[in-house]
């Protein structure tokens, strides 16, 4: 909306105006906003909350400090939700289509987590939503999200031509100049380690003679990482600060991916595709980090306030669809290492119970219990240094990303 109305104004030459066409100054905006709208809205929603009495029912796990948390205020997710919109809407190109990604992305797995939340707390149901609804989202989501990056005009790439090709089309003076082919519509995506190395996801339908229908299979795969990326940061959402703090690292080293994705000058340097319009997200990052934030200093130890899936639930999604829409998926794995791990914990726990009891008749655990952070609980480690140990993980994670973009 601003970003519309200043650039009216510049063309008037109204003093100060060209500040808005620089993405450094919108994202400080888009942070310092969320930041303010976090701190401000969070407080005034946790008193709402706590004279409502939308407090957290909690079930006794044995783990300590458990049970002083019942009552505590949920659908905190709220905040970081209008955090991250209004700054946005406010300082954000609305016309760009990544940043319509963005937040058809958090307002629809928003809107199913607060679904959930609500049924929790309202309807007194401690199963919230039934699971098959909440994969039927995530589905749906991810076919809208899969039809658009397959298919919209505005979603392209472009791929720099290598040096000797440059010689040959533009001559010798040329050469030292990053130059990018004609923009392309492509389901290309950066193989991580590899230069310039990319994939199609059309080439997995090549043993079937049909790779003109490889967006089918991309989407299968949009589908499954935005799945996975947001029940990761749902069960991930069980201590106190744990998964906004993560998030927030996470987001900030999306914003730097997609900085550099947006870039020719750092495209062409880090031997990386070029994708137009893509370093809009920056300012949508910018506002995601504020808002985490700002959540955090209500919700780390002892919290005010939980996110519920309201919050969890959109920002996995969140992270998802960004790394997918600048083409960094593949870096998942690594960059929401945490999500993994809790994700992972929780399959090998049931995986090995069922086994065990299969085969053995009774069944056992590799972890004290599951998702990692509550094994580490049991162990006696204090919630809040379990939290700030994942964080350093989390970051060392993020370093190792950024890392990648030369390691190849």
């Amino acid at each position: 909306m601003l970003y519309e109305l200043f650039k009216l104004l510049d063309k008037i030459d109204f003093p100060g105006a060209g500040l808005f066409e620089f993405l450094t100054f919108r994202a400080a905006l888009a942070i310092l906003g969320a930041l303010a709208i976090s701190l401000i809205f969070g407080g005034k929603l946790i008193n709402i909350l706590k004279e409502k009495q939308i407090g957290e029912s909690v079930r006794d796990l044995g783990l300590d400090g458990q049970i002083e948390k019942s009552g505590t205020p949920t659908m905190g997710g709220l905040i970081i939700l209008s955090a991250i919109i209004v700054p946005v809407l406010l300082v954000s190109d609305l016309g760009n289509i990544y940043i319509k990604i963005l937040l058809l992305t958090t307002i629809w797995m928003g809107a199913i987590g607060f679904a959930d939340d609500y049924i929790k707390v309202f309807k007194k149901n401690k199963k919230g939503l039934r699971g098959y609804f909440k994969v039927i989202g995530q589905i749906t989501l991810g076919v809208i999200i899969g039809l658009i990056l397959s298919f919209h005009p505005d979603v392209t790439m472009k791929e720099e031509i290598p040096i000797d090709s440059q010689i040959k089309l533009y001559g010798e003076t040329e050469k030292n100049s990053p130059v990018f082919g004609q923009s392309e519509h492509s389901l290309k995506t950066t193989i991580p380690f590899f230069k310039d190395a990319t994939f199609d996801y059309r080439n997995l339908l090549n043993p079937f003679g049909i790779n003109q229908n490889g967006w089918i299979i991309f989407i299968v795969i949009v589908i499954f990482i935005i799945t996975a990326v947001s029940n990761g940061a749902n069960l991930t959402d069980g201590l106190d600060g744990l998964a906004g703090g993560t998030s927030a690292i996470i987001a900030f080293t999306l914003a730097i991916l997609a900085y550099v994705s947006g870039s020719v000058v750092f495209a062409s340097y880090l031997d990386i595709m070029y994708i137009p319009n893509s370093g809009e997200l920056v300012v949508f990052a910018a506002a995601f980090i504020g808002a985490c934030i700002g959540f955090l200093w209500y919700n780390t130890y002892p919290a005010q306030v939980f996110m519920g899936d309201t919050g969890s639930l959109s920002i996995g999604a969140i992270i998802a669809v960004f790394a997918i829409a600048i083409r960094k998926e593949l870096l998942i794995p690594i960059l929401a290492g945490v999500f993994l791990i809790e994700n992972l914990s929780v399959i090998i726990q049931v995986s090995y119970f069922k086994y065990s009891k299969k085969r053995y008749g009774q069944g056992k655990r590799v972890f004290l219990m599951s998702p990692l952070h509550h094994h580490f609980q049991k162990k006696g480690i204090h919630e809040s240094k379990i939290a700030t140990r994942f964080w350093i993980f989390g970051i060392f994670l993020a370093i190792f990303t950024l890392i990648t973009l030369k390691l190849r």
